[in-house]
């Protein structure tokens, strides 16, 4: 899904301050409330797999991840992150009350062992359980790569004891799906495949001493500003949120079966419910103070004709996008990432679950 805002470059100058207040105040409440929290066998860590959604750093620094405007709210400068600022992934960890978990790519190039802490984050933007549009690692490949380490005795059994894994599948399969095929024929028989490969994966980060897990539900993908913009951003596509409520409904009846497999008296894996927590970001209702009055499916940055994205810049270095009012309202960086505020909002609704974690 990365692929449709791949290599574009944008600036802005807004919402800095804002990265210092409501978000962080909330970040340290939770910190206050769950600081470090200790894990019967020690200090949590959080290993996260998955996509861009979750991706906080691993790309390398000619990516757009890499490039301003983005991380411009938080930490205020590109660091990595497909969104304006936090992703899920550190609304997770700062509700464990750790720090978000070092990007594996950036602790390879560092070797700084002290980071090791919190755990570590395989998440590549723009990947799934298949090969993608994208040449980055898969799902597989960054289970690889973990159980490289656990050989390799950076992490002992000891510290997976108090293991939490994220894994994150926004819909990247999808999208390559789509690409290679035109239309969503079929798309129930490759769905069952994709949750039939992301068992796979599910069930081997178990097995290799991860005690929980969390995965992600679909977003209803209808609702990306990708999708909704032949509508003006006024509504969802209706056949795109069918498919997600597809992908959701197959992944829940396979989670109940992973849960029973493992006749444990608490759930190993439980279910982000992505697709229910954006249509409450979504719901105006929620925002009487909101400063927005855009479409909540509209993207924050965006470009200016038909060819041209967030982020595009001529050869003569003229800017060929534009950036909405008020950034810290917004629900959509881009396309198809959600903004600080968006991420936000999704974290809100889900934080009643996240006590399943424990």
């Amino acid at each position: 899904m990365k692929k449709q805002i791949s290599f574009h470059i944008c600036y802005l100058l807004l919402c800095y301050l804002y990265s210092f207040t409501e978000v962080d105040a909330v970040k340290e409440s939770h910190r206050e409330k769950y600081h470090h929290h200790l894990h019967q066998y020690g200090l949590v860590k959080l290993f996260v797999f998955g996509d861009s959604y979750a991706d906080t750093g691993n790309w390398e620094k000619s990516a757009i991840s890499w490039k301003q405007p983005y991380g411009i709210t938080f930490p205020g400068r590109p660091a990595g992150r497909f969104s304006d600022g936090r992703v899920l992934t550190d609304y997770i960890a700062s509700f464990l009350g750790i720090e978000s978990p070092v990007p594996y790519s950036r602790w390879k190039q560092t070797s700084k062992k002290q980071s090791l802490k919190y755990g570590m984050n395989f998440a590549y933007g723009g990947t799934g359980v298949f090969d993608t549009l994208n040449k980055e690692p898969d799902m597989g490949t960054q289970i690889n790569l973990f159980q490289q380490l656990l050989e390799e005795k950076v992490y002992t059994k000891q510290d997976l004891n108090s293991s939490i894994a994220l894994v994150s599948l926004a819909g990247n399969d999808y999208n390559t799906y789509l690409y290679k095929n035109g239309d969503l024929k079929d798309l129930p028989k490759f769905t069952a495949s994709i949750i039939k490969q992301l068992s796979e994966n599910l069930k081997r980060i178990n097995g290799l001493g991860v005690q929980k897990i969390a995965v992600t539900g679909l977003q209803p993908v209808g609702c990306l500003p990708a999708f909704a913009a032949s509508s003006s951003y006024q509504n969802c596509s209706e056949s795109w949120n069918r498919a997600s409520k597809l992908h959701n409904q197959m992944l829940k009846q396979e989670v109940q079966k992973l849960n029973n497999d493992t006749h444990s008296q608490k759930h190993v894996f439980e279910i982000l419910d992505l697709f229910s927590a954006f249509m409450h970001a979504f719901n105006k209702t929620l925002y009487p103070e909101s400063l927005n009055s855009e479409s909540s499916l509209k993207p924050c940055c965006e470009g200016v004709t038909s060819d041209s994205s967030c982020g595009d810049i001529d050869k003569n270095g003229t800017i060929k996008y534009v950036i909405c009012n008020n950034p810290e309202v917004s629900i959509f960086w881009d396309i198809v990432h959600p903004s600080q505020n968006g991420w936000y909002q999704v974290y809100l609704t889900l934080k009643s679950s996240l006590h399943k974690l424990y």
